[in-house]
């Protein structure tokens, strides 16, 4: 793990930065008296720059090298987080959050494609856990900085900001060689859609009821009373909950159909967010949380395990890109249509959202598992955990 020892450190001070602006945002802009449409808004914002930004890093990387596209998109978002706190104004939060996405995700597209060319084959399984181990517990840990000013809201986006620098020290001290970033491949999303409609629609709805919860719990959480150190700590065990229940459900649906699975876990999954309306105490909807969690955290590496069961090897690039950019599509929608949802219904709107979204989900897989056959391109892939991140994962996954 030597070699690849800088390059995580960097990824753990990134999604500590990130993780905590992320939360802190739908917070202070909750405080600040914006309405619920337009902190969906602003938090659509990051979602709609990471998808576009799929698009626009590799050209970026080639042109700079990795190194120094580091440097500046890490550049990028301190001062983006810095901004924040200086420039109060909800449309100015949503460029900002767009260009955040932007950068983070040439970042991510950095750092994984240093780590795919840096494992051998023999320890690609060992390097991918380490790093998703690195990546969540990044985020979750992130969720604990509240405490650390929780009556200074605008001190908390220096320390992020602080965090992004910091994230370039490893990297850019590193004396390893920079790989080479290949031209992103043909998209077939068209040709999947023939085939795998079930791998493509739970990748747009997992990024509809994901992108609900990235955007819109902190504020749900806030205005229930929880106080920021709750916010943070329910944030956190959702993001636990995600990465503990992922590898069971996961190796589970290796030896079954993926299909039936799915179904089991989204209606669950739906079933956990019709629940959450009726908590009774602060501790039992942190228990809700954890569970739905490690659920749905779950669906959108099941699609892609699901799509990977289906295509040939030169087509896995191509295929998981096309996965990332639903998912993040549908991510993007996500906090307007809460946001709208909230203002109409009030605050249960979320969970509302969320349950209809994951049982249409489950109704569509059970749909497919009754009239449409699999058709598989060779042996059975496996599953692996996975949060929305570059396509450099999964390939370095199934070389």
């Amino acid at each position: 793990m030597r070699p690849i020892g800088a390059i995580l450190g960097s990824v753990a001070l990134l999604q500590l930065g990130s993780g905590l602006l992320n939360t802190l945002l739908s917070v202070t802009a909750n405080e600040e008296g914006f309405s619920t449409a337009r902190i969906g808004l602003i938090m659509s914002g990051f979602f709609i720059g990471f998808a576009c930004g799929i698009f626009i890093s590799g050209r970026l990387i080639r042109r700079m090298g990795h190194i120094r596209t580091f440097a500046f998109c890490a550049a990028v978002c301190a001062s983006i987080a810095l901004l924040h706190s200086l420039w109060v104004n909800p449309w100015a939060w949503m460029l900002l959050r767009f260009l955040y996405g932007l950068a983070l995700v040439t970042l991510m597209t950095v750092t994984e494609s240093w780590l795919n060319t840096r494992a051998e084959k023999h320890e690609r399984g060992r390097v991918f856990a380490t790093y998703m181990v690195v990546n969540l517990g990044g985020i979750a840990l992130a969720q604990q900085l509240l405490h650390l000013s929780p009556d200074e809201l605008f001190l908390l986006f220096s320390i992020s900001a602080i965090l992004s620098c910091w994230a370039l020290l490893p990297i850019t001290i590193s004396s390893r060689s920079q790989p080479h970033i290949p031209e992103r491949a043909k998209s077939s999303l068209k040709k999947i859609i023939g085939f795998a409609p079930l791998a493509v629609a739970t990748s747009l709805l997992s990024g509809l009821a994901m992108g609900a919860f990235w955007g819109m719990a902190p504020l749900y959480a806030t205005r229930l009373g929880f106080d920021l150190s709750d916010v943070g700590l329910l944030m956190s065990l959702t993001i636990v909950g995600g990465a503990l229940l992922q590898i069971p459900i996961g190796r589970f649906s290796d030896t079954q159909d993926r299909r039936k699975v799915l179904i089991v876990v989204a209606a669950l999954a739906a079933g956990l967010c019709v629940v959450m309306p009726f908590a009774w105490s602060n501790g039992s909807l942190m228990a809700v949380f954890f569970l739905w969690g490690g659920l749905a955290f779950s669906l959108y590496p099941l699609g892609v395990a699901q799509l990977l069961d289906q295509l040939h090897p030169d087509e896995v690039v191509s295929g998981s890109t096309d996965m990332l950019v639903l998912h993040g599509a549908g991510a993007a929608v996500a906090p307007l249509l809460v946001g709208a949802i909230m203002n109409l219904v009030g605050l249960q709107g979320m969970p509302f959202y969320m349950a209809t979204v994951l049982a249409v989900l489950a109704v569509y897989a059970i749909y497919q598992v009754r009239h449409v056959s699999v058709l598989t391109a060779g042996e059975q892939a496996h599953f692996e955990p996975m949060a929305q991140s570059s396509h450099e994962i999964v390939e370095m996954i199934e070389r």
